[in-house]
Parts: C-alpha cells; structure tokens; sequence
C-alpha cells in the first residue's frame, strides 16, 4: 500500500487531490495535514511514501516546512504543488529539496504521473521548468534583484508588495514586528531601493504576485 500524505490548508483542495489520486493508484492510504506543523507531526509519528505539499501555508511556509521535512526525512519524496507560477518559486523549491514542482494549474493526468514518477525514485519538472533550470545553471551573470533574497526575505517582499503592514505581516507570519522590520531593510538593501513604493512597481513591473 501506498502511503501519501497531503498538505493543504483548504479541506476541498485535498479532497479534490485524494480523488485524483485514488482513482490512478487505487491501493493507496492518505493523511492530511492543514500546515506544516501539522505535517511535521504526521511525517513523525508514521512512515510515508511520498508527501504532497502546498507552498503557501499559514504559519510556518511551504518552503520552511520542505526544509524541515527534508532534514528529519531525506529520502522522503516530496512534490510542491503551489498556485504560483513556476518562475515565482520553483527554482526555490527544488533548491530546499523537493523532488518536483506543479502548478495548481497543472492537468490531473500531469499530477498523477508526476506522483508515480516520484514514487519510483525519479524527479519530476516541466519542460519550462527544466528550460529555466538549464539557463539558471548556466549563466554567470548576477541574477534578477529579487533572486538575491533569502526564501523568508523573498516572502516577506511580495508580502510588503502586496502593501500589508509590518505588523500584519509579523501576525500572518507569526514572527516579531522588529524581525520583520530587519527583514524589509535587508530586502531594500538588497534590491538597492529605499521604499516600499519601489517594492510594490518592481514587483508589477516582474509580475511577482501573479
């Protein structure tokens, strides 16, 4: 029996991943999780297959949780499904160590060999995806502004982009006005701009939040 742990902060979205699934690998288990503490217990307390993880969790973050999961279980495959574009944060993904990344968007047929491809040992990206690997990997030249962020900067700076507040952003990601405001002045200096203005049209100029 398969075993594959789904995590998703929306019930109807692991639901609608369950069905997908079961109906291609009919001997399969599943397990939810709502957020990535959730996960981290779950992943603990019981042995998987294979974990299937959305990027944008409340509390802890995807990428946090990957991290994490990756350092407690390393052979365990996990697959980043997110509903952001594969240019906003799969090269991020895979470099914390997941083992694929689909889009929301993404064909269930896409989703199902994506699942069989990892649970064989494999790894799985689109042809896009590998395309934006191979001239990541191959170019020299400094990387775009934002690509210098650290993943918790790069959270915070579509946050800020989005125009929420400091102290909305240290509720949402549970960490200190003071760490968030340490945060914003690494990413501006990393950016080279001194104002959330200029964080909010570079990331409308680069279609960060789309």
């Amino acid at each position: 029996m398969t075993r594959i742990l789904l995590v998703d902060d929306h019930a109807v979205v692991r639901q609608g991943l369950k069905q997908i699934l079961a109906e291609s690998l009919p001997d399969s288990a599943f397990g939810d999780a709502a957020n990535g503490e959730e996960a981290l217990e779950k992943t603990g307390a019981s042995s998987w297959d294979i974990v299937v993880l959305d990027i944008s969790l409340p509390g802890k973050s995807g990428l946090d949780t990957l991290k994490e999961l990756r350092a407690a279980h390393p052979k365990l495959p996990v697959l980043v499904l997110s509903m952001h574009p594969e240019e906003q944060f799969a090269v991020r993904a895979l470099r914390a160590g997941a083992a694929g990344y689909l889009t929301k968007r993404t064909a269930a047929k896409d989703l199902v060999a994506a699942v069989k491809k990892l649970l064989a040992g494999g790894r799985y990206i689109s042809s896009s995806l590998a395309d934006r690997l191979a001239a990541v990997i191959g170019s020299h030249r400094e990387g775009a502004p934002h690509e210098l962020l650290s993943d918790r900067e790069y959270q915070v700076f579509r946050m800020l982009a989005t125009g929420k507040s400091v102290k909305e952003i240290s509720q949402e990601l549970s960490l200190s006005p003071q760490t968030v405001s340490t945060h914003r002045i690494h990413i501006l200096e990393k950016m080279g701009m001194e104002t959330n203005a200029e964080l909010i049209q570079y990331a409308m100029q680069n279609q960060i939040l789309e």
